[in-house]
């Protein structure tokens, strides 16, 4: 331990608090094990254990668990500082509100004096954003749990880089303090808890209990997503990875559409699994860790994510214990990954390095391909579709995938889903700032496109089994290897009568039969009334965005 510097008074105000400064991760895994306390039900105390050791003690993973209103990102309580000089600029939605400048400052001194009136203990880690040189920027979090700490020390480079980098001109920080309680009226919030991002002040304020690990990141990356836009820079949802011979693909997608699963390959160098800037000098990591959801992982087919489970210093977010058996006398293998009784989104949080092969610097090339995952629960979708440069762009702003709906409320048909960008809540500026980015750099790289549909065929979710991974894999590396490209010439292609999307007929390893949705399916007639319905929804959300408007061509 050591002293914080002077500025988090400076900068704050903040006295009185016992300042932890960039402990060491085993230092932080036996803080958060000894001081992280919370809520663990919704009737129970604040004082619970939040932080707990395995079998494997401090040579194995953190279990960290959340309070129950935030086993997610806290969507409804993200806002940005609508200070004058950024009003305009960003796109305001329910998933990134407006606070009112006033009451933002107002809110910030009272969490401040919260502080100082109830000292307690504050972890401080200093992480760089950014592997590239291009945009990286100096991060600093200040939080009342110690794992969240940890976290960042994960998910970022750590230690800083170069301490000389931290200054007023670029450096950010989160203050994260879980005990403060926010009044709706008072501060002019929905809820109890606020998470706010401030970009005159390059503050990410954390208000309440919202202790969701994901928020540490996610609000940096929304942050560096209306940043590297006005350097020219295209921030992406995406993850990717590199061919032996320097060849580099990126893979853009929601969640539960296989950007990790698929990036990581025994193959291919990876570079990132979640968040990626493209500047003039190729592709890079924002990260420096992987945040992977663990409900229902299937171990065979994702060792490295199943290896990682039982390494030291990472951390394992909202897995519940076994039944009748403490974290403490379990062996991290045998958590039971399919158990959804705290959350669906069970997490993982882990350093880039444990991944087997990562490409030197974590940056890459510029790609040569560009991957748009979804996971259509629909059925009806073809399992690759080649994208020229207009189709591209649509089914970026686009953002499409559908899930099955929640068996809770006895829902089983499947729901689209639409998020611009494939990371809609994520991204500050309006879908065109990186749609034109995104159209310039396929232009200027002549990289190739495809749609790959990693979901269900032959029927819906509910009545059909989903694409198998080993046929997925074999769609991807032909694309990646330029098996599907114009001037090939020995593949043919049909254009789907109803979606206007072009898909190859033939594949090397995959079964024909498959390539063409529609001869999947026993009841045509079906088959032809559920593609429609989708063709509908996709020319709904295209005219309720006004995406013409802003220059992106009607393809479907």
């Amino acid at each position: 331990m050591s002293d914080i510097p002077q500025t988090i008074f400076y900068d704050f105000g903040i006295t009185g608090s016992k300042i932890f400064y960039n402990l060491s991760k085993p230092q932080l895994f036996e803080a958060a094990i000894r001081f992280d306390r919370g809520r663990l039900s919704k009737k129970g105390g604040y004082n619970d254990q939040k932080a707990y050791a395995t079998e494997l003690k401090n040579q194995g993973p953190l279990v960290f668990l959340t309070d129950p209103d935030c086993t997610g990102r806290p969507v409804d309580d993200t806002y940005a500082v609508a200070w004058p000089e950024v009003e305009s600029k960003i796109w305001w939605k329910d998933s990134f509100q407006q606070y009112d400048p006033i009451q933002y400052q107002r809110l910030l001194k009272r969490v401040v004096k919260h502080l100082n009136e109830s000292p307690g203990r504050l972890f401080v880690q200093d992480v760089q954003v950014g592997h590239s040189s291009e945009y990286s920027i100096p991060y600093r979090i200040i939080s009342q749990y110690a794992t969240h700490a940890l976290f960042a020390r994960n998910m970022f480079i750590s230690p800083l880089v170069d301490q000389q980098n931290w200054n007023s001109a670029d450096a950010w920080t989160m203050l994260n303090v879980q005990t403060f309680i926010c009044d709706p009226k008072r501060d002019g919030c929905r809820s109890q808890r606020a998470a706010v991002i401030d970009f005159r002040n390059r503050i990410c304020l954390v208000a309440g209990r919202a202790d969701y690990c994901g928020l540490v990141k996610k609000s940096i990356f929304t942050a560096m997503n209306y940043l590297l836009p006005n350097q020219g820079i295209l921030s992406m949802h995406s993850s990717a990875n590199m061919s032996a011979d320097g060849e580099s693909a990126i893979l853009f997608g929601l969640s539960g559409t296989g950007k990790t699963t698929l990036s990581a390959d025994p193959n291919r160098k990876l570079i990132g699994d979640d968040e990626i800037g493209w500047s003039n000098s190729g592709i890079s990591n924002i990260e420096n860790g992987c945040y992977a959801k663990l409900i229902n992982l299937d171990k065979e087919l994702e060792p490295v994510i199943a290896g990682a489970l039982s390494k030291k210093g990472t951390l394992i977010e909202n897995v519940p214990p076994l039944s009748g058996r403490p974290y403490s006398e379990t062996d991290p293998q045998d958590l039971d990954l399919f158990d959804d009784s705290i959350s669906e989104n069970t997490r993982f949080s882990y350093q880039l390095s444990l991944n087997p092969d990562v490409a030197e610097g974590a940056r890459g090339s510029h790609p040569t391909t560009i991957v748009m995952l979804t996971a259509d629960a629909f059925g009806v979708l073809p399992p690759i579709c080649i994208l020229d440069e207009d189709e591209a762009i649509y089914h970026f702003v686009q953002g499409f995938t559908a899930r099955v709906a929640g068996t809770e409320i006895g829902v089983s048909d499947p729901e689209a889903t639409f998020s611009s960008c494939f990371g809609a809540p994520f991204m500050a500026h309006r879908p065109i700032v990186y749609a034109r980015l995104l159209k310039e750099k396929i232009r200027a790289h002549k990289a190739r496109c495809v749609l790959l549909n990693t979901g269900w065929l032959g029927g819906p979710a509910t009545s059909a089994p989903r694409i198998s991974i080993r046929d997925t894999r074999a769609l991807l590396n032909a694309a990646m290897r330029g098996d599907f490209d114009q001037e090939n010439g020995h593949i043919s292609y049909r254009t789907h009568p109803i979606l206007k999307l072009r898909f190859p007929t033939s594949c090397r390893g995959v079964e024909s039969s498959i390539l063409d949705p529609r001869r999947t399916w026993r009841d045509k007639t079906k088959y032809d009334r559920v593609t429609r319905s989708l063709r509908d929804m996709f020319r709904r959300n295209f005219e309720k965005n006004k995406f013409q408007k802003q220059g992106v061509p009607e393809i479907i």
